[in-house]
């Protein structure tokens, strides 16, 4: 049995995996990304709606982005749009105050992804005059993700595969950098952009073998409730690679990246 064992631990240290576990325990990793679906929820997801309702190509609004978002399709897409689509009128019922409420909460959120960042490299708190970057931020988001609304009807296979691959790299690739405050090498932050984005396709992936046929059950068995409880589980999900991308980026430079060119050095 030890003969299959040390191969094993070899490969272990080699890769310095314990280094991950143990930064991803420091991190609290599931505790954030618990606390990135609960402000998902709870002021981004009122924003997006609004956001959608003005959308002038009239797509299927916030339900549709949220169905392409999950890789829901067919009776499981149906039943989330009939749920959690917003009264038509809501444009009109929006106030200013209402609306710049929902900047600011947009701009919690994006406080609290800065903040994972920070702590995922090491650096200090930036200082409260940097909240435009959180609203450019909150910007980019939005037209990040309607851009993949837009591009699932008219786009299809290998074109959409590689244009929604490559815009969802350059975007967190660069929201690290400019939530950061470029205070980190562009080239240290393109390894945590990549894993992001392999999460994010292995998360689609699982979204649509395990939340498609559960979103139809818990519309039977719990109605609204039990659909809002798979949706906050897909954004616990989201939160998990978002931060975890950016984690296994900085441990990648750290172990991997850093070491090997002061080797050849």
């Amino acid at each position: 049995m030890n003969r299959f064992r040390q191969p094993f631990h070899r490969v272990w240290d080699r890769l310095a995996a314990s280094a991950l576990v143990r930064r991803g325990r420091d991190l609290e990793l599931m505790h954030r990304a618990m606390g990135f679906a609960t402000l998902a929820l709870v002021t981004l997801a009122p924003l997006l709606i609004v956001v959608a309702a003005f959308d002038p190509l009239g797509r299927g609004g916030f339900a549709s982005w949220l169905a392409d978002g999950m890789g829901l399709s067919g009776r499981s897409a149906r039943v989330l749009t009939d749920i959690i689509s917003p009264p038509p009128k809501i444009v009109g019922t929006t106030s200013v105050w209402g609306g710049i409420a929902l900047a600011v909460f947009g701009v919690s959120f994006a406080a609290s992804v800065q903040n994972g960042y920070e702590r995922i490299w090491e650096l200090p708190s930036g200082p409260w005059h940097r909240v435009w970057r959180q609203m450019t931020w909150v910007l980019m988001l939005t037209a990040y993700l309607y851009q993949e609304v837009q591009t699932r009807t008219a786009l299809h296979g290998s074109v959409r595969i590689v244009l929604s691959t490559a815009t969802g790299m350059l975007f967190f690739w660069w929201g690290q950098h400019f939530l950061l405050g470029s205070q980190v090498r562009w080239r240290d932050l393109l390894p945590g952009a990549i894993a992001t984005m392999v999460g994010l396709i292995g998360l689609r992936g699982f979204s649509y073998l395990v939340f498609t046929p559960l979103i139809l059950d818990n519309a039977i068995s719990y109605g609204t409730v039990g659909i809002v409880l798979v949706v906050e589980s897909w954004l616990i999900g989201v939160g998990f690679v978002v931060f975890g991308g950016a984690m296994v980026g900085h441990w990648f430079c750290e172990h991997h990246w850093w070491t090997r060119n002061i080797d050849r050095e």
